[in-house]
């Protein structure tokens, strides 16, 4: 089944030259001309999401936020094609959770190989996700394990379940791993490779750029204790407890 794939842009001539050189590669295309009008829509089915950012009233920015924050459809890649060509731009964008990002103007064949890549890896990771859960055999049975608490933060990994105050957190089951892991092993700064090898299966590709959009999105999920998740410039991250 091909790919399909939702154009978000105020521009509709934008709008149109990508839907129309993406169908020519054998994509199914929609598009839709504001931020708010996507998000009206079903997005389950899509596979990929081109956004620009700047949109009246909802910003490109805001969607993909909402989206990141929506379960069943957080993990679906995002494309940002805007005319901000500054650093700081695209980090932004990248950060929020963005897969790639392209400025105006741009060449129709840029576009098309960014969107193939994008979509190459993403198929990448949910078939190795696929078979890690066949891998596992449906009557094995885990032994229990501690839940592990810090102040009123506590994660169970039994039952995949994270409370503050005893108030169930909403995680992805990355967002989850990767706090298990650093309760786990607190008061030491890892490497972003670290936290690859401790967090993804080997046979996942995984980019550095992955690393730091799951753990922005943790941070904002765990509130106040998104303090103790720190940054180290140049080396990575690690939970510290403070008094």
């Amino acid at each position: 089944m091909n790919a399909r794939i939702l154009v978000i842009d105020d521009e509709e001539s934008i709008c149109e030259i990508i839907k129309y050189n993406l169908m020519k590669e054998g994509y199914e295309v929609d598009v839709a001309y504001s931020a708010e009008e996507a998000l009206g829509m079903d997005l389950k089915p899509y596979d990929l999401f081109i956004v620009d950012i700047m949109m009246e009233r909802l910003s490109g920015f805001d969607f993909a936020k909402t989206l990141r924050n929506s379960n069943g459809i957080e993990n679906v890649p995002i494309i940002f094609c805007s005319a901000l060509n500054g650093e700081d731009d695209t980090v932004m964008g990248l950060n929020i959770g963005a897969d790639d990002y392209i400025t105006k103007p741009f060449k129709m064949s840029e576009m098309v190989a960014r969107v193939n890549a994008v979509l190459r890896r993403a198929a990448i990771a949910r078939r190795a996700m696929q078979a890690a859960a066949a891998a596992v055999p449906a009557t094995t049975a885990d032994p229990m394990e501690s839940r592990v608490e810090y102040q009123t933060l506590c994660i169970d990994p039994n039952d995949k379940t994270c409370y503050i105050d005893g108030a169930l957190v909403p995680l992805t089951k990355t967002e989850f791993e990767i706090l298990f892991f650093f309760l786990t092993h607190r008061n030491r700064i890892y490497s972003r490779e670290e936290i690859i090898r401790r967090v993804w299966d080997d046979d996942v590709v995984v980019t550095t750029r992955t690393i730091d959009t799951n753990i922005t999105r943790l941070r904002k999920k765990i509130g106040a204790y998104g303090n103790n998740i720190e940054t180290r410039q140049g080396f990575g991250y690690g939970f510290k407890e403070k008094d």
